[in-house]
């Protein structure tokens, strides 16, 4: 429940953005594709929430924890092979 609160207000407060800036109108210009890969992003996220308070719920917080923080390392290895971005030396102190 109080994970379900807490995206309301994450929805809420990205919607007061989206108003504030006035971009509610560019909502038409987003391709069919892109919102689909939105959506599977959106499902990515909410599949890994469930994976995270499922693994909370079986083992350690000093355990999981430190694995799940781990994909922004990944992210950032896979971001350098993959996509051939430069690491600098910000880039790699935010991994830590």
């Amino acid at each position: 429940m109080a994970t379900f609160i807490r995206t309301v207000v994450i929805i809420l407060f990205a919607w007061g953005i989206v108003f504030f800036q006035g971009t509610f109108k560019d909502l038409k210009n987003i391709s069919k594709k892109s919102y689909l890969f939105l959506f599977l992003s959106g499902a990515a996220t909410g599949l890994s929430w469930l994976s995270y308070f499922g693994a909370l719920a079986l083992g350690k917080v000093s355990v999981v924890n430190p694995i799940d923080k781990f994909s922004v390392v990944l992210t950032m290895i896979l971001s350098f092979i993959i996509l051939k971005e430069k690491p600098t030396m910000n880039t790699i102190a935010g991994a830590f």
